[in-house]
C-alpha cells in the first residue's frame, strides 16, 4: 500500500509539472493503450510470436499480464464500466484505398485490402502506399492514381512511407530493424535505383528530401519523452549538422529550399511550424490546428492542411509567402464524407 501510494504521488507530481515520466520500454508494436485500473494499470494490443492479443502493464513494477489468448488479431481494448471484463475487437481487419476525384464526384479504388500512408506524387499522377498482408509484414507499392500499373518497390516488417522527389518519379520511404533503428531509403517508381538516404536513426518521425534532392531533412527523438529536433544531413547520410531542436515534425519544404514546413500533432504547442533554414529558427504559424500533415501548394503561394471535426474533415489553404502568412486561411474543400487523419502511427489520407 505504500508502495501504491508513492507511485500516485509522483504521477501527480509529473503532472502538475508537466513532466513526462518514462514507464519502460515494451515490445511488440503496442497500440490502443487505455486504463485498466487508473493510476495502477493500463491494457493495450501488442504482438508477440505473431499473435496479437490484449495485454495489461502494470504501472508499479512493470509486469506484463497476458489477457487474450489465441489467433486474434485482438485489438482496441475496453474496459467494461461495471468491472466485469473487456471488450476489444477480434476479427482480422479489412479496407480499402480510395481516390476521391474532386471535380468529378467519382471514386475509385485502388486498391482493396488494408493499406494506410497513401502519398501523392507531386504531379497527382501517382501514389505510392503500404498494405499489411499478413502479421509483422508490410509492403510499399506504388501506382498511378486510378490504381493501374501498381510495382511493389519493398517489403519488411515495418515500413512506412516517406515523401515524393520534385521530379515525381523518385520517392522515400523508412525501414525501421529492431535494435538496429530506422533507415530512410530511395527508389525509383519502377524500383530501379535503391540506395540507403541517411545514417541510421532512433525515433525517426519524418523526412523530406530537399528540393535539389542533394540534402535530407530528419526530425527525430534524441531520447524517449523529448521535444522533436531537426537535422540536415547529405543524402549520402555525410555531414549530418542539428538545425534546430525543440520544434516540430518537419513533412516539406518551399521550392527555394529556405523554409520548412512541419507540424505538432498534441500538447502545448500543437499546430503546423516554420523553420527558415538561414537562421534556423523554429516559428509557429498555425497554433492550435491539429492536423497530421500539412504541404506547401506547386506553386508556393499556400500551403494547405486538413482539420477533423466532428461529422466532416475540411482541407484549409492558407496563403504564404517567403516565410510570413498573407492573410487567414481559406476552406479549400470540405471533403463529403469523414475519414481519420492517421492510421497504424501513420498518414490515412493524402490530397493533390
Amino acid at each position: 500500500m505504500k508502495y501504491r501510494h508513492s507511485t500516485h504521488v509522483a504521477l501527480r507530481r509529473a503532472l502538475e509539472c508537466r513532466e513526462a515520466v518514462d514507464l519502460g520500454e515494451v515490445s511488440g508494436n503496442p497500440s490502443g493503450v487505455v486504463w485498466a485500473k487508473p493510476g495502477n494499470t493500463v491494457l493495450f494490443s501488442r504482438t508477440v510470436n505473431g499473435l496479437r492479443n490484449i495485454w495489461n502493464y502494470s504501472l508499479r513494477d512493470r509486469r506484463l499480464t497476458q489477457i487474450t489468448s489465441g489467433a486474434g488479431p485482438d485489438d482496441w481494448p475496453m474496459p467494461d464500466p461495471g468491472g466485469k471484463g473487456i471488450y476489444f475487437v477480434n476479427g482480422k481487419s479489412s479496407g480499402f484505398l480510395t481516390a476521391y476525384h474532386v471535380h468529378s464526384k467519382e471514386s475509385t479504388d485502388i486498391v482493396s485490402e488494408v493499406a494506410t500512408g497513401p502519398v501523392i506524387s507531386r504531379d497527382g499522377k501517382r501514389v505510392m502506399y503500404i498494405t499489411v498482408p499478413a502479421p509483422k509484414r508490410k509492403e510499399l507499392w506504388v501506382s498511378d492514381i486510378d490504381g493501374g500499373n501498381k510495382v511493389k518497390l519493398a517489403a519488411g516488417a515495418a515500413l512506412d512511407t516517406g515523401t515524393w522527389a520534385p521530379d515525381n518519379f523518385h520517392l522515400s520511404f523508412e525501414e525501421s530493424v529492431a535494435g538496429a533503428g530506422s533507415r530512410v531509403y530511395i527508389v525509383g517508381a519502377d524500383g530501379s535505383g535503391l540506395r540507403q538516404l541517411a545514417g541510421a536513426r532512433e525515433n525517426i518521425q519524418s523526412w523530406v528530401l530537399s528540393p535539389d534532392q542533394k540534402f535530407v531533412y530528419v526530425t527525430g527523438l534524441e531520447k524517449v519523452g523529448s521535444a522533436p529536433t531537426v537535422w540536415k544531413e547529405n543524402t549520402d547520410g555525410s555531414n549530418p549538422e542539428k538545425l534546430v531542436d525543440n520544434c516540430c515534425s518537419v513533412w516539406d519544404v518551399d521550392s527555394s529550399g529556405k523554409y520548412l514546413l512541419g507540424i505538432v500533432p498534441s500538447g502545448e504547442k500543437t499546430g503546423i511550424c516554420e523553420v527558415a533554414t538561414s537562421d534556423r529558427k523554429c516559428i509557429s504559424l498555425v497554433p492550435g490546428a491539429a492536423t497530421f500533415n500539412a504541404w506547401f501548394a506547386r506553386d508556393g503561394k499556400s500551403f494547405l492542411y486538413a482539420v477533423a471535426s466532428p461529422g466532416e474533415v475540411t482541407i484549409y489553404r492558407q496563403p504564404w509567402r517567403d516565410g510570413k502568412l498573407i492573410g487567414a486561411a481559406q476552406v479549400a474543400l470540405k471533403a463529403p464524407f469523414t475519414f481519420p487523419l492517421n492510421y497504424d502511427i501513420s498518414n490515412a489520407y493524402d490530397f493533390s
